[in-house]
């Protein structure tokens, strides 16, 4: 068989853009997509420009007032005898680990200003060209240094070192690492968490590999592995060419051809995991970058819809969409929305309101109705309410008017004056 034809007839999954495996779909903490950690420099919402993005609006408000303060430092006196920087020296060397041999110090007299220490140059100037010692970036001479600047210097250089050993020590433990072990953590590093079908895919490969070509029983396991990714025909048709080969005495000759393509076969396996869980990494990269975006977007005019926010609203909304600030029943941070979900769905129980949020988030348009009727009735019993209340008023002025405006009528008729009746009867 020609090395052309070779083709690995191995399970290759199809991996598709899930939104809910993305997102994670649940309606808890796991759900939230958080965006990732930038260090872009926040400006101001409404003088941005249209290339840029800015979430100045995340920020509180600050007063354009600004104050100056002029600093004035006053020169310090350090004085150094010879037995001090002696010691000094040797507490240096000794921390720095770096043998040296004593340093002879001149003794400076006291004087204002901070004090230079002459000797100790020839020294740091030998260990700078041993690149043992990092000099500073500026152009101060070492003939200039004061005792503060010794000291600046060898602090700064013992943080360097140990900079190097955090930088390092990991890099240096991960290639100290099996390869098996090395493709585990590079797996979980880029987000994998299906660590037993990796573990089982490493342990295939592994057992490939130590596949003996001389064993006959290992030789078989060879030649059947092989036709069998490579499509060349049913077991039984394997089984056939197996018998005529061992008939041959050529069953060794062929697991010798086909152990080191069987080897690449398994590493390809073992890549093609690697490379599906890059691409997913990628996706939920994307997928978390849009959303950000997709946020700042929908608050940056300060509206929803038709509903004003100010300032203060935006940034609380923002940041509660896409800031990572609380701790979750997942063992990660969420931000504010998967933090509420929790809450109220575990913590501080309230189904009314977690109720009413499903019902926003699934039918928005019939939530929102349902809200302005309630509304819009509440109004109208409190106009009713209202208006009863001015015509019993109104009924009970009307009717004090009337009678007296009868009382008057009745007082302003013209009347005649009683006569006298001389035969009235006394």
């Amino acid at each position: 068989m020609s090395d052309t034809n070779d083709t690995m007839n191995s399970k290759v999954e199809t991996v598709d853009v899930n939104l809910d495996e993305i997102f994670n779909g649940a309606a808890t903490a796991e759900g939230v997509t958080l965006p990732e950690e930038t260090n872009t420099p926040k400006g101001n919402i409404f003088g941005k420009p249209a290339e840029t993005f800015d979430d100045a609006f995340t920020e509180p408000e600050t007063s354009t007032e600004t104050e100056t303060v002029a600093e004035t430092e006053e020169p310090v006196a350090e004085t150094a005898t010879t037995e001090e920087t002696k010691e000094t020296a040797k507490e240096v060397f000794d921390e720095l680990a770096i043998d040296s041999e004593d340093v002879e110090v001149e003794e400076k007299k006291e004087k204002r200003g901070r004090k230079s220490i002459t000797g100790m140059s020839d020294v740091f100037n030998k260990l700078i060209k041993d690149d043992k010692i990092v000099p500073f970036d500026d152009d101060k001479s070492l003939d200039d240094y004061s005792a503060k600047d010794w000291q600046e210097l060898i602090e700064a250089n013992l943080e360097e070192k140990a900079r190097q050993v955090r930088s390092e020590t990991p890099k240096q433990f991960f290639e100290s690492l099996p390869e098996e072990l090395q493709i585990a953590a590079r797996y979980v590093a880029e987000g994998g968490q299906d660590m037993k079908g990796l573990f089982a895919t490493l342990a295939a490969t592994e057992e490939v590999r130590t596949l003996d070509v001389t064993n006959e029983r290992d030789q078989e396991r060879i030649i059947v592995d092989y036709l069998s990714a490579t499509g060349y025909g049913t077991s039984e048709e394997i089984a056939e060419e197996i018998e005529i080969w061992k008939d041959l005495g050529k069953l060794e000759q062929q697991a010798s051809k086909f152990k080191p393509k069987l080897d690449k076969m398994q590493e390809k396996v073992v890549a093609q995991k690697l490379e599906q869980q890059e691409m997913k990494q990628k996706q939920q990269e994307q997928a978390s970058k849009q959303y950000m975006e997709s946020v700042y977007n929908t608050l940056k005019e300060g509206s929803l819809g038709d509903i004003k926010v100010d300032r203060k609203v935006q940034a609380m909304l923002y940041n509660g969409l896409v800031q990572p600030n609380y701790p979750s029943v997942s063992g990660k941070n969420t931000n504010l929305l998967g933090h509420l979900l929790e809450k109220y769905q575990f913590v501080e129980p309230n189904y009314t309101l977690i109720s009413e949020a499903l019902w926003l988030l699934a039918d928005p348009a019939g939530y929102k109705a349902k809200i302005m009727d309630k509304g819009a009735q509440a109004s109208v019993e409190k106009t009713v309410r209202k208006l009863k209340t001015e015509q019993v008023n109104s009924g009970g002025s009307s009717l004090g008017v009337d009678q007296k405006e009868k009382d008057t009528q009745q007082s302003n008729k013209r009347k005649i004056p009683r006569g006298n009746n001389i035969f009235k009867r006394f």
